[in-house]
């Protein structure tokens, strides 16, 4: 094997990078396990990062084929979109949009593997998205494996951290919805962009999109903040399930 320090380096950046990027994955991933009770979501979770190491390596050998199926994008902008319009327009008159709604079961599946299904279907989407970028950095198969494996692992620090915090403050749930409406805007314009169907030459830079979802994170925290947080016990109890997710 071919190992050279510009290898490391991209191996760095492409940790980075996935991180950075898997924010959006991780927050919608965190508000679909909130639907279970809190026994099944630690479980659902680990499905879900299974999914992901599964996913993206499978992307990976097809990479030269993903132009192809970037269909799965725009599936992927309806999905997002739907659960958006579900949140601020699904509910029933007087219902707290602050609350999750239990999950409920989906194609023949129960609650819990209507849930897993749901994010490992979220999972093919982010890892084209994702494999995309790798791809471009480096032609190294064994360096963006390695990339991409270390980034799902940042990839669930920060969903265990997203947890903790929409379950400390549940007011941020309208502001992660808005974050989730984002993303499949920005899925919906690279499908029908320049690297997609060529119907538009817009192009969403990802730094960009990524400032876009800290600043509406921020603004939604300070918010909650401002609302109050649950109970302290109730927070312990959220972390000690975070503890166990990996279990």
């Amino acid at each position: 094997m071919d190992v050279q320090v510009a290898d490391l380096v991209t191996i760095g950046l492409l940790v980075i990078i996935e991180g950075l990027l898997s924010a959006d994955n991780a927050l919608v991933l965190a508000i679909l396990v909130l639907g279970l009770p809190k026994h099944q979501q630690r479980k659902a979770l680990r499905y879900g990062i299974v999914g992901a190491f599964f996913f993206r390596i499978v992307a990976i050998f097809l990479a030269v084929h993903l132009m192809q199926v970037g269909f799965v994008k725009l599936i992927g902008a309806g999905y997002l979109f739907w659960l958006t319009y579900s949140h601020f327009f699904g509910r029933e008159e007087g219902e707290d949009r602050s609350t999750i709604k239990p999950a409920a079961a989906w194609m023949g599946l129960s609650p819990f593997w209507g849930t897993v299904a749901k994010v490992e279907l979220t999972d093919i989407v982010f890892a084209v998205d994702s494999i995309l970028v790798a791809v471009a950095m480096s032609k190294k198969i064994w360096v963006i494996i390695t990339g991409g494996i270390l980034g799902i692992i940042a990839m669930r620090l920060v969903i265990g951290q997203l947890l903790r915090v929409v379950r400390r403050y549940p007011a941020l749930v309208d502001g992660a919805f808005i974050i989730i409406g984002w993303v499949a805007i920005k899925l919906l314009i690279e499908y029908l962009g320049p690297h997609g169907l060529h119907v538009t030459d817009l192009e969403i830079n990802k730094w960009f999109s990524m400032g876009l979802i800290v600043v509406i994170f921020s603004i939604a925290y300070f918010y909650a903040r401002k609302k109050g947080a649950v109970p302290e016990e109730d927070e312990q109890e959220a972390a000690n399930l975070l503890e166990k997710g990996g279990d």
